[in-house]
């Protein structure tokens, strides 16, 4: 089977340390590959981010999900980052829709090493006033910025977290799809932030319009 990303198009981005350490890459994904696996992409109408074992993965999209569970994915990573990842604890969220609110400036809490994100969505004008990721030097603005990722399929950017980690971007309303690839320092890490999410969806699956393609249980 023919692989879905690129992991050369990351093995030959450069990494940055200013104000943190990441990079980004773009056709991390094919553009071609863009319809299987947009046409499999979990149903959902809610914004947020969702657990992956929540969601009904199927199709191309789970294809996708496999290879960036495999070792070679992390051990890419650990390579360019200088972060050892290939023992660490890997949670995977998705995201489909952004809410005004959502890419509010802030960072990451300690229990997380590393984050990935890698961007989904179709058709992304470069007008678009907001949704693209930015790398910021401070909390107080998104002026405070050195780099913008916007959402386009394909798109890949990945960081370090640290003391000053900080970033966001500047709201959106609409469609945005993206895949979140965590590494956590701790297994116990992951099993707290796992009830965590199952709690959060259990408190939302009762709301209406929350998402269709779900298993019931």
């Amino acid at each position: 089977m023919v692989s879905l990303i690129n992991l050369e198009a990351i093995k030959k981005s450069k990494l940055f340390n200013n104000p943190y350490p990441y990079l980004m890459a773009n056709n991390v994904l094919d553009k071609k590959t863009s319809t299987k696996i947009n046409n499999d992409f979990p149903v959902m109408n809610k914004t947020g981010f969702f657990p992956l074992e929540l969601l009904n993965i199927h199709g191309a999209f789970a294809d996708l999900i496999k290879e960036l569970q495999k070792p070679e994915f992390s051990a890419t990573l650990t390579e360019k980052l200088g972060v050892e990842l290939r023992d660490k604890p890997q949670m995977i969220t998705i995201r489909g829709w952004s809410a005004k609110k959502d890419g509010r400036i802030h960072n990451d809490g300690a229990a997380k090493i590393v984050t990935a994100l890698l961007y989904l969505s179709e058709d992304w004008s470069d007008k678009e006033d907001g949704g693209g990721f930015r790398v910021l030097t401070s909390d107080k603005s998104f002026d405070d910025h050195v780099v913008e990722v916007t959402p386009e399929y394909g798109n890949f950017v990945t960081f370090v977290r640290t003391e000053n980690s900080w970033h966001g971007h500047k709201p959106f309303i609409g469609k945005r799809r993206v895949v979140q690839i965590t590494w956590l320092r701790s297994w116990e890490d992951l099993e707290r932030k796992n009830k965590r999410g199952a709690f959060s969806f259990f408190l939302k699956k009762f709301l209406p319009s929350f998402i269709t393609g779900i298993p019931k249980y």
